[in-house]
């Protein structure tokens, strides 16, 4: 199961982000590209995450994984396709074997959401000048 190796080095890679911003926000999502390339099981990446962020800066945090389809194009035909995973790579159009990948073989962090904690201050904005 290389998704537990791979949630070992997106925890490292969060710990690394989350030490070097002031004050250590809480991170409450971490949004995840999966392409279906990749042989990543989204199910089991987020059974991963879940045990391995138990009692860590990550505990309560949620893992959203958006999956990219696979895509190919075929340059005999000039068209993408979408190859069967496992079955036929190959373009529908002519047969011409899988040449370019254009999507699924992502595997990047898309962006990160931390708690915003409301602060209660007593600032007051300045007036605003009155338009004649």
């Amino acid at each position: 199961m290389h998704e537990t190796d791979m949630t070992r080095a997106l925890i490292q890679t969060l710990r690394d982000w989350w030490q070097s911003q002031p004050g250590q926000p809480q991170i409450a999502r971490v949004h995840l590209v999966v392409g279906q390339f990749t042989c990543v099981e989204p199910a089991s990446l987020t059974f991963a995450y879940a045990a391995q962020t138990q009692g860590t800066f990550l505990q309560g945090s949620q893992l959203v994984i958006r999956e990219t389809p696979l895509i190919a194009y075929c340059h005999p035909c000039g068209q993408e396709y979408k190859p069967e995973i496992g079955r036929r790579y190959a373009c529908p159009n002519c047969g011409s074997p899988m040449e370019e990948i254009r999507s699924g073989r992502e595997l990047k962090i898309d962006y990160i959401e931390i708690d915003h904690i409301e602060c209660s201050t007593n600032f007051t904005p300045p007036a605003q000048p009155e338009v004649a």
